[in-house]
Parts: structure tokens; C-alpha cells; sequence
């Protein structure tokens, strides 16, 4: 079985790399094939969450998610409701996880396929992400929790397919009071059966893999595993040779497509989304995913990256190409703040239990 699971994993990752190369050639924003922090803003934008009229797109590889995980879950036997482990926490260290990945300019992922691309800001970010998971996984091994789901009326699971259903008709028939980008990265994007083919694609195979790049490293720092951590691995061989082979590869920090060259916050931004990823169990693709297959408490983690991207726009705290703003490293810091002190509580409340 676990000869299969790495399988499944080596796969999974070669299909994300393949279709984040295909995405891009296809119209996506370079070194942002797929990008699920920076999908889930796009859609925020698009719903009028925000008013940054340079980010309004409903991405259907999102949807593509959603739904792919949704429809092996159920043709598999695993669509089983369950959720109600501390919804509020997890929500409230989704927003942050949001926010650092905003400061940074990308998810886990981006940040995968930004390395590839030959930008070395992403590879301060990755020493940002692997700091940020090393105190996740010591609270972990202290006894962090956020509780055990329990099972959720059938009616709890089928919410977000129905939500992400909906968001395509809207995509596809572009009602008025849908906003889409004119100019800048959301104006940027793939044929829509383009891109919900890799969704869907991407949301199958990862959630029979369980994909996810924070648990990957947490793994090798707790049991001295590195099988989880193989997908975002072959993700990353993937996309390098492929640019290399389309002379897309650009090794340097500096004119990198949508990215910045301050180093510090690059990597305070990643720490705080590989932080926080560990607490809530999972990077921001792996709650989408789970969100699919009818995961109450992925869901809630979905929505506080939603709030949290919208929030990013609203109060500017998003970097952009010229650097982070005062704003965003304020947040960062109080996000770090807000998630130890969660971390910190829950241990002792566990502890004096």
C-alpha cells in the first residue's frame, strides 16, 4: 500500500507541473500556472470582496478542485461528512495563512513553481516555509490539537460542490455583477475548459494522494519521513525541465513575473504560511481538496483564505512587484502574534485537561 501511495503521489505531482506549464502556455500569469492563494483572491475580487480592479477572476481551476475531489470521493466511498474541530481557529489561522502567502506573492505551490522558473526569491521563501512548520510540528509534539471531526449531515458536504457549481455557471455566462480583470495578473487566464479540465484533473488525483507540501516537511521533522513531501518533488523536476526545454527558465532575484526582492518579508511571509498550515493541518491546496470531499472544517479553512485575500486588498496588505507594504508587515507580525498565542493556549488547555 505504501509502495502505491508514493506512486500516486510521483503522479500527482507530474500532472500538477505538466498542467501548470500547459496553463501558463495557455494564458495564465508566468510562474502562475496554478496558485491557489492567488486563484482564491482572484475570486474574491471577482465576487466584489475587494475593490483592486487588477484581480477580479472567478478561476475555474479552483472550481476544477473542488469538484474533481468531490466526484472521486464519491465514486470511491470516501465522501463522508464530518468537521466541527474548533471552526472559529481554524478560520481565524486560514486568514493569516492567507495574508503571509499575499506578503510572499504565492502559495506553497507558486512558490514551487516560481523555483523552478529559476526565481531565487521563492527559494528564500522555501527557508521561510520550512522555519515557519519547525514550531507547528514542536506544538504538535507538545500536544497541539484542534479536536477530532465528527460527522456532519450529508447535507454539510454536498455545500461547497454546489458553491463551486454555481461559481461556473457564473464564470461561464458572465453576469454583470461579476467583475472581471481588464488589465493585470486576473485579466491574465486560460480557456476555461482549459483550465477546469487541470482542476479537475489536479483535484482527483490529489485527494486520492493527500498531497500536501506542509505536511511533507512536518513528516521528515517528526518521523523522519519524506514520502508526502515527493509530489511537490516531482512537481518541481517536472516544471524545471519543461522550462528549461521552452527556454522559460530565468535564474536571478531580480524581474521575476509578479514577485518581489525583499528578502526578509518573503520569508517572515512564507514562515507564517507554513506555521500556520501545520496548526490547521494542511497547506491551502490540501484544504481545498478536502473542502471537496465533504470536509466541513476544509471548507471553513476556504473561507478564511477568502476573507483573508479580500481583507489583503481592502486594507492593502498585499505586496506587489515593488516590495511589501507597511501594512502587510504589520499583519505579518501580528499574525505570528495571534497564531502562537492559539498554539500556545491550546497546549496548555490540553495539558491542564
Amino acid at each position: 500500500m505504501h509502495g502505491k501511495w508514493v506512486k500516486n503521489l510521483v503522479v500527482t505531482g507530474a500532472v500538477i507541473g505538466i498542467g501548470a506549464v500547459l496553463l501558463t502556455a495557455a494564458g495564465n500569469p508566468a510562474n502562475m500556472g496554478i496558485c491557489v492563494a492567488c486563484f482564491i483572491r482572484d475570486i474574491a475580487g471577482a465576487l466584489g470582496l475587494d475593490s483592486a480592479v487588477v484581480v477580479q477572476y472567478i478561476r475555474p481551476e479552483v472550481l476544477g478542485f473542488i469538484l474533481g475531489a468531490f466526484a472521486i470521493a464519491m465514486g470511491t466511498g470516501e465522501f463522508r461528512p464530518s468537521g466541527g474541530s474548533s471552526p472559529l481557529i481554524r478560520f481565524t489561522i486560514s486568514f493569516f495563512v492567507m495574508i503571509g502567502a499575499l506578503v510572499f506573492l504565492g502559495c506553497p505551490l507558486r512558490m514551487v513553481l516560481r523555483l523552478a522558473g529559476g526565481d531565487l526569491n521563492a527559494l528564500v521563501g522555501l527557508a521561510g516555509f520550512i522555519v515557519g512548520i519547525v514550531p507547528g510540528a514542536v506544538f504538535l509534539k507538545k500536544g497541539f490539537s484542534l479536536g477530532r471531526a465528527q460527522p456532519q449531515p450529508t447535507a454539510s458536504g454536498y455545500i461547497m460542490p454546489a458553491v463551486a457549481l454555481l461559481l461556473l455557471i457564473f464564470v461561464i455566462v458572465a453576469p454583470s455583477f461579476i467583475k472581471f480583470s481588464e488589465t493585470g495578473p486576473g485579466s491574465m487566464r486560460a480557456p476555461i475548459a482549459i483550465a477546469l479540465g487541470v482542476g479537475l484533473a489536479v483535484g482527483i488525483l490529489a485527494q486520492r494522494s493527500r498531497m500536501c507540501m506542509a505536511g511533507g516537511i512536518r513528516d521528515i521533522f517528526l518521523i523522519r519521513n519524506g514520502s508526502l513531501f515527493l509530489g511537490y518533488a516531482t512537481v518541481f523536476v517536472v516544471v524545471l525541465v519543461l522550462n528549461l526545454v521552452l527556454g522559460k527558465f530565468s535564474l536571478g532575484f531580480a524581474n521575476q513575473p509578479i514577485a518581489h526582492t525583499d528578502s526578509l518579508w518573503n520569508f517572515l511571509g512564507m514562515a507564517l504560511v507554513g506555521f500556520g498550515s501545520i496548526l490547521v493541518g494542511g497547506c491551502p491546496l490540501r484544504q481545498v481538496v478536502l473542502a471537496g470531499e465533504g470536509n466541513a472544517d476544509g471548507a471553513i479553512c476556504v473561507a478564511g483564505l477568502l476573507l483573508g485575500a479580500a481583507t489583503a486588498h481592502n486594507f492593502g496588505l498585499a505586496s506587489s512587484g515593488a516590495g511589501p507594504t507597511t501594512n502587510g508587515m504589520i499583519a505579518v507580525i501580528i499574525g505570528f502574534a495571534v497564531l502562537t498565542a492559539i498554539a500556545v493556549m491550546t497546549v496548555t488547555k490540553r495539558r491542564n485537561a
